[in-house]
């Protein structure tokens, strides 16, 4: 489950992304509506250099290897320089140290990205969680700021801009029984489509994830079987948004981000979530589809 962050700042004007629907792309220069306008906080897509992919090794199959199983070369905190402690590696695979807390409830935790950004892509890897475990893979993910009225910065969350591939005990989490028709269990388009079929082995079992990013259609797959089919950019998509907890009038800033994730070049950056439960990561893999 999320925290939903308070984020209608009474600030007039929103400087950013705004809707694309029908597949036409739109930037920053074009008019927005006057109620987004009123409605979405002024934010900031923080842009920082990205790895060069040249460094890291390709398999026999063209994908590239992001990462190695001894360190985190090529990684890093969501909204930091450096990888968080809680973050650790255990056996060749990236391991998330859980408080119990909730989410990103230590100061030595966070969510963590590898530093490059994709556009058309399929991400393979394998991913295990302990028993009642929660957790999440991003894609498509921005680092964005916003700003108060005293001008204060706050790093906003990272699934306000980015789709997520749900990581979750559903057997023993709650939110597996949240959301709608099942849309929180495991390899989930979170809050949005249910994975189905359903085929997640239990906790403390290895489990097979894919997404494939390809001009705007989305796939998950899980165990092998492919479980969520959708078009990014399109009317459809902003319908999902407008009937999930990242709509327009509950989370505007979400909405718009959302609707618009990947920005004006449809890229962004994959990452997994501190929700403050064990979780393990292996095999992270990709393939260029440009």
């Amino acid at each position: 489950m999320k925290k939903v962050f308070n984020v209608l700042l009474s600030v007039a004007v929103a400087t950013a992304f705004v809707a694309c629907t029908g597949g036409a792309k739109k930037t920053a220069e074009t008019e927005t509506t006057d109620s987004m306008k009123a409605e979405t906080p002024q934010y900031t897509v923080v842009e920082k250099p990205q790895v060069d992919l040249s460094q890291f090794e390709t398999d026999k199959d063209g994908y590239i290897v992001l990462f190695n199983g001894k360190d985190f070369t090529g990684w890093r905190g969501y909204g930091k320089d450096e990888v968080p402690g809680k973050w650790t590696i255990e056996d060749g695979a990236i391991k998330f140290n859980g408080s119990g807390g909730g989410e990103a409830q230590e100061q030595d935790g966070g969510d963590i990205i590898f530093a490059h950004k994709f556009k058309n892509f399929e991400l393979v890897l394998e991913w295990k969680v302990s028993k009642g475990g929660n957790s999440g893979i991003f894609y498509l993910a921005q680092e964005v700021t916003t700003t108060d009225n005293e001008g204060n910065v706050r790093m906003e969350p990272i699934y306000i801009s980015s789709p997520e591939y749900q990581v979750l005990d559903n057997a023993n989490h709650p939110d597996a029984k949240l959301g709608k028709d099942n849309n929180r269990q495991s390899a989930s388009l979170y809050d949005m489509i249910p994975a189905v079929p359903q085929n997640q082995k239990p906790f403390g079992e290895w489990n097979k994830a894919k997404i494939m990013v390809y001009k705007g259609t989305v796939v998950h797959g899980q165990n092998d079987e492919n479980v969520v089919e959708y078009h990014l950019w399109t009317p459809q998509w902003t319908e999902m948004l407008q009937a999930s907890k990242f709509s327009q009038e509950k989370w505007p800033l979400a909405f718009e981000l959302l609707n618009n994730c990947g920005g004006p070049n449809r890229e962004g950056y994959i990452g997994f979530q501190d929700h403050g439960d064990d979780v393990w990561f292996r095999n992270i893999k990709i393939k260029i589809l440009d």
